[in-house]
């Protein structure tokens, strides 16, 4: 079986664009309040390396609204965090 450069730069970038979809990191976080109608949350939350943020209390957007049965005031959750159309939202929850 013969491979061409061509094939070998496209298995590189699918594996590339995989790993990257998987290197999602969570942060930890309190919840401090929800905005069930507004599908907003304010998080106490450790740094967000993948934002460049420091640790603060902010309020994100929630992606999903299936994510907002996670989040209740004062609970301590796991949480992925995004620039979602120029906004930060919160984009998993465990």
């Amino acid at each position: 079986m013969k491979f061409s450069a061509k094939t070998a730069l496209s298995a590189a970038l699918v594996l590339a664009a995989a790993s990257g979809a998987f290197a999602q990191e969570f942060t930890n976080g309190t919840v401090k309040k929800v905005d069930e109608k507004a599908k907003k949350v304010t998080l106490v939350h450790e740094e967000l390396k993948n934002l460049e943020m420091p640790a603060m209390t902010m309020v994100f957007q929630v992606a999903d609204a299936a994510l907002m049965e996670k989040l209740k005031a004062g609970a301590k959750v796991e949480f992925v965090a995004e620039r979602v159309n120029g906004k930060l939202t919160v984009t998993q929850v465990k």
